[in-house]
């Protein structure tokens, strides 16, 4: 392997001569060689449009040349572009202020700016810290991408796949909404519900995680650019950071705005911290649908029964013709790894120290992990479990005409404990429960027909 020689503060180190990072990129490669976990390129992307951002409002304030606010434009628009996505090696587990991540995008942003100006002939040249860092420090850049990334990984990833199962889910209901089937409470029989109204409160837990996520989301529009150092904005001109806001804006059509605070917006990390928990709401909701699917699937013949889901996968390596809810099982681990997402981010969230937290990198990565988690966790439930659900009809009412519970419908006629000897009477005895309402001789046969329906125990 060729390598140049690059310079820093602390003196020469060597640099893949094929790589566009500079020496604080190289030294953070050497000094944190820790796990696998490299800075998400969603956070690379954020960067990239904070640095477009920020040259177009260092420009307009008169502090950034037209060639090189040009040069820097088009080089975070390669950025974005991906053409540079193996020259963002740092891993997650560097220092806590994303320093170093930082100086990654500004080393490669101003290496490439540096190509296109001497393609236009240009004498000037780029500084990452200079001049692609201008009005800037990592202590506000980073937590500005990092509320970009989440807002559109919220936006574009998250709240479509939310969509798509919903609209799945509503589909169901609709088709399934006049099935009567037995109602559970305690995991016990209970009164009469519709596998159609069952799914509807599925379908409701996503449209109110879907608010709440959208709710708390408005709070990540609120960005640190323009605090600078420790919140002052030492080195920044007063409007820079309105500026640099209204231009995210332009660029990304979110309505991004400084924050009136930059102490806080340095040191606390309270915004992420509310909206994962409303990740962890759907995550919750997710958990429980699954587990549902996955019980009213269960048997085929031992089991409840009273859904079928499609086969995709044989389900064991020793049990032939074994199948598995496979899918629910996937959802639930993902569930599971969003709540200790939550967790970490909430922790590391207490920890800021003075005017700043350096518990960063960890917060964004966990944040987006969720994200990309639950997003392809739901579409992956939607398109290989959910729209292949189907009830079993046969079951359903086997298990409805069979249960106890619809004693309840008696209840206004003779009474809770009349209506209760019926139902214990019928257990104990193993016959069915209009055989044991009327040898009770509490009601007769034309009554118990007319008082149990089961149609009409179900409010449609």
């Amino acid at each position: 392997m060729e390598y140049r020689i690059e310079k820093d503060t602390i003196g020469e180190i060597k640099v893949p001569q094929d790589k566009y990072w500079g020496a604080q990129t190289q030294r953070s490669k050497e000094n944190f060689k820790i796990g696998n976990e490299k800075m998400p390129i969603e956070i690379i992307s954020a960067f990239a449009q904070l640095k477009k951002a920020a040259a177009a409002a260092n420009n307009k304030l008169g502090k950034l040349s037209d060639a090189k606010t040009s040069a820097i434009s088009q080089a975070c628009d390669e950025v974005l572009e991906g053409k540079f996505n193996d020259h963002f090696p740092l891993v997650v587990w560097q220092t806590g202020s994303g320093t170093q991540s930082n100086m990654n995008v500004n080393e490669v942003v101003a290496r490439r700016g540096n190509e296109l100006l001497k393609e236009l002939g240009s004498d000037e040249k780029i500084h990452p810290n200079d001049d692609i860092n201008m009005s800037q420090s990592s202590n506000d850049t980073f937590p500005t991408a990092m509320h970009v990334a989440a807002y559109d990984d919220i936006s574009n990833r998250l709240l479509p796949a939310i969509n798509q199962l919903k609209q799945t889910l509503l589909k169901k209901e609709e088709a399934y909404m006049n099935i009567i089937k037995i109602g559970r409470t305690h995991l016990q029989d209970a009164t009469p519900i519709t596998l159609g109204q069952e799914i509807s409160g599925w379908r409701a837990m996503l449209e109110k995680s879907e608010k709440m996520i959208k709710e708390s989301a408005e709070h990540l529009l609120n960005l640190a650019i323009g605090g600078t150092a420790v919140g002052t904005g030492i080195n920044a001109d007063p409007k820079f950071g309105d500026m640099v806001a209204h231009q995210l804006t332009e660029q990304t059509g979110y309505s991004f705005v400084s924050s009136d605070n930059k102490y806080h917006a340095l040191t606390s990390h309270d915004e992420i911290v509310y909206v994962h928990g409303a990740l962890k709401g759907l995550a919750a909701d997710l958990t429980k649908i699954a587990n549902d699917v996955r019980w009213l699937a269960s048997g085929p013949r031992s089991g409840i029964g009273e859904i079928s889901i499609p086969a995709n996968e044989p389900g064991s390596s020793i049990m032939p013709g074994k199948v598995n809810p496979t899918q629910s099982e996937a959802l639930t681990m993902v569930a599971i790894q969003v709540f200790g997402n939550d967790a970490a981010i909430g922790f590391g969230a207490s920890q800021g120290n003075f005017e700043l937290n350096v518990y960063k990198p960890v917060i964004i990565y966990s944040f987006l992990q969720s994200v990309h988690l639950l997003a392809d966790g739901m579409i992956s439930f939607d398109v290989n479990c959910v729209q292949g659900l189907e009830p079993n009809v046969e079951v359903i009412e086997e298990n409805v005409n069979r249960s106890l519970m619809l004693v309840t419908a008696l209840n206004p006629y003779i009474g809770y404990e009349k209506a209760a000897e019926i139902a214990k009477l019928a257990f104990k005895d193993g016959s069915t429960l209009k055989e044991a309402a009327i040898k009770t001789g509490y009601v007769t046969e034309e009554q118990y027909d007319e008082w149990i329906v089961p149609s009409k125990m179900v409010n449609l």
